[in-house]
């Protein structure tokens, strides 16, 4: 009965945790590290194909985004997660393979002119395709019996659409265990999601720590701050363009700028348009409108209710194709442009950004988190120059954050979450967070609340029965594994390999007991492949 600790460890993206119990080994997320990395991540200890079956908290792809690797590394076992969150995979991880596609072309593109070796994607659309079909529909609030001796319940996170918090009950040679995951715990009073639901009871428990060192302050009022954001830039002639996350961002401000039309709050402009550019946002506002009855919160029941639709409106354009995309910036009239991504890294917002930076009629507008050596970070720090496509551009646009904005708890909503349960935990363990605010949020959770608590690297192995560290690590910094990432990068084509040989051997563990000749023929097969391509 085993914890390992992979990933978002004393960082806030790669959120995957490692279990061996009741004969079974697998996975709770499997996310992809978004931005700068501080720390060396360890491998999952044992060959994919080997993971009998994985549990997701929520489609955030620093939670989701590495499925599709583990799927071509061989794993083949179901995921289990809310109906919702299967919904938002399922587009989420085709837009992020289409991504790992388009950038592993255009670098051989170049790459070529320079003598460079192949790059090779970290997963391909056929990954993400075979993975979205392993995905498991779960209720929230049931309790599932996913093998003897484990069963799970999704608890409502109030971070985004089928979000969860994950518990998980584990029982091994008579010994019961609960583990909660917390996942990433929401704001409250979010639009359209329900607030996060607590948890009163936990042997252990695995926390986010996101926002622990600071507060969101007190709640702004954001429809009349939006409204002044807008006035003052249409007055200039200017854009609004807002870095937003395609999913639960996007449509949070949907439901923003309803509200301002529905109320006329801005009269002297009654017909600006929005434009949401931005393929994947567009098929998640679909996805919202499809989960209302389990997820959307009362104040949007009761516009649905109306006959209102919370988040669309008179003058809201959707931007799918390229072409359509580079025709807003073809238009010289005010109007709001949404785009992912919302840290700016990649995708259709840094269009947007280079006909916008150079313009002080235009307003740069942030509304989420924005990680350390990110353009958005970069921009919010007043950076008065960024490289875009090969050219240098000036930042003379208005460069605002609209603070409180969040779908995570501040430091006040996580204490307000960790101390619901009615019994002091044997640990917690205090993860996804930034190096420095792990530490801090660690401390306040021992001082305030009595409860002994751990902030792990990766590959720390804690035993969850004997309540002990059996292994811990320190952190590796990242620099000195480049080398070796650019190698791993290299040899990509030939880790697949590897990862089917592994698979292949958990094939034929599998077919242990078997009839002499189906296993007889099996062998042969394998033998006839090894003949072809022994050299």
């Amino acid at each position: 009965m085993k914890l390992t600790f992979i990933g978002a460890t004393h960082e806030v993206t790669g959120s995957c945790y490692f279990l061996e119990a009741a004969g079974k080994k697998f996975l709770v997320d499997c996310g992809m590290e978004q931005g700068p990395d501080q720390y060396e991540n360890q491998e999952i200890p044992v060959a994919l194909s080997d993971v009998d079956f994985a549990l997701l908290t929520h489609a955030h792809i620093d939670h989701s985004g590495n499925f599709p690797l583990a799927y071509a590394k061989g794993f083949r076992g179901p995921i289990y997660a809310t109906a919702a969150t299967c919904d938002l995979c399922d587009i989420m991880l085709r837009d992020s393979a289409h991504i790992q596609m388009f950038e592993a072309e255009w670098r051989n593109r170049k790459g070529k002119r320079n003598g460079q070796p192949e790059f090779v994607p970290a997963y391909t659309m056929e990954d993400a395709l075979g993975v979205i079909r392993l995905f498991v529909e779960c209720d929230y609030n049931k309790v599932i019996e996913l093998a003897e001796g484990i069963r799970v319940r999704f608890v409502d996170a109030g971070h985004l659409l089928g979000s969860s918090s994950i518990e998980l009950w584990v029982t091994e040679d008579g010994v019961e265990k609960k583990v909660v995951f917390s996942g990433d715990i929401g704001n409250l009073e979010q639009p359209l999601i329900k607030d996060p639901e607590y948890i009163d009871t936990a042997d252990y428990v695995v926390m986010e720590s996101t926002y622990g060192d600071r507060s969101h302050g007190e709640r702004p009022d954001y429809v009349q701050e939006l409204v002044e954001i807008l006035r003052r830039t249409f007055r200039r002639n200017g854009n609004v363009v807002v870095p937003s996350f395609a999913v639960g961002r996007t449509q949070e401000m949907l439901y923003f700028l309803r509200k301002i039309k529905a109320d006329n709050l801005l009269p002297e402009y009654p017909d600006f348009e929005v434009y949401v550019d931005s393929p994947l946002a567009v098929q998640a506002t679909n996805i919202f409108k499809d989960h209302y009855v389990e997820c959307y919160d009362e104040e949007a029941m009761e516009l649905l209710d109306q006959g209102i639709n919370p988040i669309a409106f008179p003058g809201l354009k959707l931007s799918i194709t390229s072409d359509e995309s580079r025709a807003i910036n073809m238009d010289d009239h005010y109007k709001v442009i949404l785009s992912a991504s919302g840290m700016c890294d990649a995708g259709r917002i840094k269009h947007h950004l280079k006909h916008n930076l150079w313009r002080p009629e235009s307003t740069i507008v942030f509304v989420g988190y924005q990680a350390v050596g990110t353009l958005g970070r970069a921009l919010l720090e007043g950076a008065p120059e960024v490289r875009l496509f090969g050219e240098d551009i000036k930042v003379y646009a208005e460069i605002v954050r609209m603070s409180g904005i969040s779908g995570h708890a501040d430091n006040e909503g996580l204490m307000r979450w960790a101390s619901s349960f009615k019994e002091k935990p044997a640990h917690v363990f205090v993860t996804h967070g930034e190096d420095q605010v792990c530490e801090v949020f660690a401390e306040r959770l021992r001082q305030e609340l009595g409860y002994e608590v751990l902030t792990p690297f990766s590959g720390t192995i804690f035993d969850l029965a004997a309540n002990v560290i059996e292994k811990e690590t320190q952190g590796v910094a990242i620099h000195r594994v480049r080398e070796k990432a650019k190698a791993r990068k290299a040899s990509g084509v030939y880790a697949r390999l590897i990862a089917a040989g592994q698979r292949l051997m958990t094939v034929i563990r599998h077919n242990e007991g078997g009839t002499n000749k189906d296993l007889a023929r099996f062998a042969d097969q394998i033998n006839s492949l090894c003949d072809k391509w022994d050299r």
